[in-house]
């Protein structure tokens, strides 16, 4: 009895809505010519933890339950004595999502999180590196459901980077439009 292989919602919605209308509005000739999301990268910042190591491993815990993955704690490349900062010590911490997760965590940071960000009129049209990668910012990681506010000690922001394989902006940003992304105009 052969398995049945797990497709994502988003990755269903990707390969019978997206692709055909991206393919209808730039005319691609080749189907795999269409830019899809590459990977997304959630980055933690822990100032904090210059004080107390203890909370750049909380911010890992909290970053893990979010991203559903084991990240990796970010260390300080050289010692900033303004900063109270030593070489090799937890600065952040970040993950990098792709194929499954990476479509799992897409799907609850659209219908989900984004709508509980206090005061969201949208999201930064104007975002895009020029390669084709959306970044944005989240004051606080407590939209996400999985977080349990009850037991959150502190609230940290963190940065989401969407890198697709689109050649231009236009294109990354119309691929994130019909991922339902909300965009402000």
């Amino acid at each position: 009895m052969a398995e049945e292989s797990y497709v994502p919602k988003l990755r269903a919605h990707y390969d019978q809505v997206v692709r055909p209308k991206m393919i209808e509005e730039f005319g691609y000739k080749n189907p795999m010519q269409v830019p899809a999301i590459e990977k997304i990268v959630i980055n933690m910042g822990v100032g904090e933890a210059t004080a107390d190591t203890k909370k750049a491993t909380t911010a890992a815990a909290d970053l893990a339950q979010i991203a559903g993955q084991k990240p990796v704690l970010t260390r300080a490349r050289k010692a900033i004595s303004n900063f109270k900062l030593r070489e090799n010590q937890p600065v952040g911490t970040k993950v990098t999502l792709r194929k499954v997760r990476m479509y799992e965590f897409l799907d609850r940071l659209v219908t989900m999180a984004l709508p509980r960000v206090r005061d969201f009129r949208g999201l930064n049209p104007k975002s895009f590196d020029g390669r084709g990668n959306y970044a944005m910012g989240i004051k606080e990681h407590i939209v996400f459901p999985e977080i349990n506010y009850d037991k959150v000690e502190q609230i940290w922001g963190m940065d989401i980077i969407v890198c697709t394989t689109a050649k231009t902006d236009d294109e990354a940003r119309a691929l994130l439009k019909a991922f339902n992304f909300p965009f402000r105009q």
